[in-house]
């Protein structure tokens, strides 16, 4: 694994994970599991030297919640953006199967569809988006990296469990972001785990799905820094 990014903003310093199956890290042997994904985040934790506010979006929010789970005290809060915990357990592994399948022979286009299933993005979105791009076509190499790291975090999303209940233990403050026109069954998800979480706070976004944090960046880092304030020194998690 990368040693990550670091870099000072305002008054919080910034360090970026660079988790396996994406550059600079490298691709580790294997079936890759959230447990490796947990290891690998310590690391980085360990090499900050203290007890940080750990900040997730997407696959990368249930990364949190595991690593907020197995390692409380080197945490001194947790804020999650729409981790998708829906797109778990025996229902990916056909699609794991499907996808590793396309991605031997190279195939962008199926792989792009059954991420598209995974994530349960409309079709209409989809069609956006595709709409979009056009003509346009990312860098070979980097699609190729891109390809290696969803492979690997499909593996631990199919041995994952989709179970909100088991977040319960998490008690460090927590802070829970969505975008309020994010589809099904994301906002469910996020019902089922804000009443799971027993130390909980939430944000909810008007006219923002769950590209809120590349649409509208100022909205999470607004959110975090009021969430941050909140969180004194001195206390638990704090």
């Amino acid at each position: 694994m990368g040693s990550g990014r670091r870099a000072a903003r305002g008054a919080y310093e910034l360090w970026m994970p660079a988790r396996r199956g994406y550059g600079p890290s490298d691709v580790s042997p294997g079936r890759k599991s959230f447990k490796d994904d947990v290891a690998d985040l310590i690391a980085v934790i360990e090499a900050v030297g203290q007890p940080v506010h750990l900040v997730g979006g997407s696959y990368g929010a249930t990364l949190a919640l595991h690593t907020a789970a197995a390692e409380p005290g080197r945490l001194r809060s947790l804020a999650v953006f729409e981790p998708p915990l829906y797109a778990a357990g025996e229902s990916i592994g056909p699609l794991l199967d499907r996808y590793r399948a396309a991605f031997e022979r190279d195939d962008a286009g199926e792989m792009f569809a059954v991420l598209n299933e995974v994530t349960r993005v409309p079709p209409s979105i989809v069609a956006a988006f595709v709409a979009a791009a056009g003509d346009r076509r990312p860098d070979p190499a980097e699609a190729r990296r891109s390809a290696i790291g969803w492979l690997h975090d499909l593996e631990a999303l199919a041995d994952d469990g989709t179970d909100p209940a088991r977040w319960s233990s998490i008690t460090v403050p927590t802070l829970l972001m969505q975008g309020a026109d994010t589809w099904e069954p994301m906002p469910t998800t996020m019902d089922a785990l804000a009443a799971a979480l027993p130390a909980v706070r939430r944000v909810i976004w008007p006219g923002q799905s769950h590209f809120a944090t590349t649409s509208a960046p100022d909205l999470a880092a607004d959110a975090l820094r009021a969430f941050f304030a909140e969180v004194r020194p001195g206390r638990r998690g704090g």
